[in-house]
């Protein structure tokens, strides 16, 4: 690594010194191209999307194994490095793995069988690239703990494997379990991540002195719960005890929400958008359970799951992550975060409430968040694309 003088002021260019420069960077920069092809496909209906692959599917697997696990890589090789004290990938390493990522994004959506498999080796072969990348260090550094977050990543391959086996024909439902195990691990990372960190930003980030509360019981209670429900879920038929397990899991986390509360997070953009993005899982709890009670459409649920909980997660923990790891001051946030995620609450809002409450103008509720989405994400590159590509302010490395 360098670290002489002379390179922090000849060498402006630091895109590739730590994993989340250019992960972050190419994640928010995708998810305006992918929600652009699906508004194009579901809202113009102009095809675009191979017809080797059913375009929900694609829509799935893109903003789960795509753009969120590009956000995941980011995010891990940085916490990482933080939780072990070793370098992760940098320079050449790094390039070649976000290559790997996005040359499985471009054969993804190119006609044919011979881009069908590129895009299938590729996509896994970035997964075990990343999972080793993430491995390794914990083992030298013998922080076995961290392995309970790392061994999620290899959950995902096992999902990218079975949706690979769907698409060649080889396993069948493959494409629905891979797109809903990599959903609920992904789900399930977060849910682990948000109970390490909210707490602790929020105790540190509102100005005042206070002490949030968090319990054993509950920690215990919605681990078991959630892997008890994605079980049902995915693998199983029972759609009362799922939805027994889901209204259990709103109630629990419900409750720990209520207890990370405190006034001061309204005022700071990156604490309520995290609270807020935790509340719509929540609420993606609620209506799984009432989809399968009454009947709503379960795609409501899994839009509150993966637009609200995920995409509002994934976007503050950029704009927060991005502003720690390049010098500046996460109290003095860049002044357009709250228009930001403004704009991707108000996307969500009308992805899964107004269907829900004026079910007759559906097409154009998908049309509306679509946009909205691609506009939060727009602002998002628009305000951090110099961030991540310039070195730290303070003139460290990374």
């Amino acid at each position: 690594m360098p670290h002489n003088s002379l390179e922090h002021n000849v060498n402006t260019f630091a895109l590739f010194r730590l994993g989340f420069r250019p992960f972050f960077l190419a994640a928010g920069l995708f998810s305006i191209v992918a929600m652009g092809i699906w508004m194009v496909e579901i809202v113009a209906a102009i095809q675009i999307i191979p017809s080797t692959t059913p375009p929900m599917f694609w829509h799935a697997h893109e903003m789960i194994y795509g753009y969120t696990l590009a956000v995941l890589a980011g995010f891990l090789l940085t916490a990482v490095k933080n939780w072990t004290g070793m370098q992760t990938l940098h320079g050449l390493p790094l390039k070649l793995l976000l290559l790997c990522w996005l040359l499985a994004r471009v054969a993804a959506i190119i006609p044919g069988p011979n881009a069908l498999l590129a895009a299938v080796i590729l996509d896994n072969a970035f997964i075990v690239f990343l999972s080793v990348a993430l491995t390794l260090p914990v083992i030298r550094a013998k922080l076995w703990k961290n392995m309970a977050v790392v061994s999620k990543v290899y959950f995902i391959l096992i999902g990218n494997i079975i949706y690979a086996l769907g698409q060649l024909g080889l396993f069948a439902d493959g494409q629905r379990l891979g797109i809903f195990i990599g959903l609920y691990m992904i789900l399930s990372l977060i849910l682990v991540l948000s109970r390490r960190v909210m707490p602790m930003f929020i105790e540190r980030g509102v100005g005042y002195g206070i002490s949030l509360k968090n319990y054993m019981w509950l920690d215990i209670s919605v681990f078991l719960l959630f892997l008890a429900f994605a079980i049902c879920d995915i693998f199983l038929n029972y759609p009362l005890l799922t939805a027994c397990l889901a209204g259990a899991l709103f109630i629990l986390h419900a409750i720990r929400l209520a207890g990370w509360h405190t006034h001061g997070i309204w005022h700071k953009p990156l604490l309520w958008v995290l609270y807020l993005a935790y509340a719509w899982i929540i609420f993606g709890f609620g209506l799984k359970s009432a989809s399968l009670l009454f009947g709503f459409s379960p795609s409501l649920a899994v839009h509150a799951f993966a637009a609200g909980g995920i995409g509002m997660m994934t976007l503050g923990m950029m704009s927060r992550v991005s502003l720690g790891h390049t010098g500046r001051n996460i109290m003095q946030p860049p002044a357009g975060l709250g228009l930001i995620f403004s704009t991707l609450f108000l996307g969500t809002c009308t992805r899964v409430l107004f269907p829900l409450l004026f079910s007759g103008h559906y097409l154009l509720w998908i049309g509306v968040s679509q946009a909205l989405w691609m506009s939060a994400f727009a602002l998002f590159v628009f305000i951090y694309a110099p961030i991540l590509i310039h070195p730290r302010l303070d003139g460290k490395w990374g």
